[in-house]
């Protein structure tokens, strides 16, 4: 009997700190509508991500996955790197 496991969210974004030890700060943007006026708004969300390797550096974009709590804040870790910084 195979058991199945739910899918994992998966999130694209910028490192923006990488200063601590195996973990990294990625920041995720979108652009949204504002419910009365119109107007496109961008709303950031940051996530507290596990970088194994310690190989991440600020401004790459990387790809993250949810993952079990690791600490208090880092429940993501880090799948790969899309781009490095130029």
């Amino acid at each position: 009997m195979e058991i199945k496991r739910n899918l994992r969210k998966e999130r694209i974004g910028v490192v923006t700190s990488n200063k601590m030890e195996k973990s990294i700060v990625v920041s995720e943007t979108k652009k949204m509508k504002h419910p009365m006026y119109g107007k496109f708004v961008l709303k950031t969300k940051k996530y507290v991500a596990h970088d194994e390797k310690n190989d991440c550096n600020e401004g790459d974009t990387v790809k993250i996955m949810e993952t079990r709590p690791l600490s208090k804040t880092k429940c993501w870790r880090l799948v790969e790197i899309i781009e490095r910084a130029k």
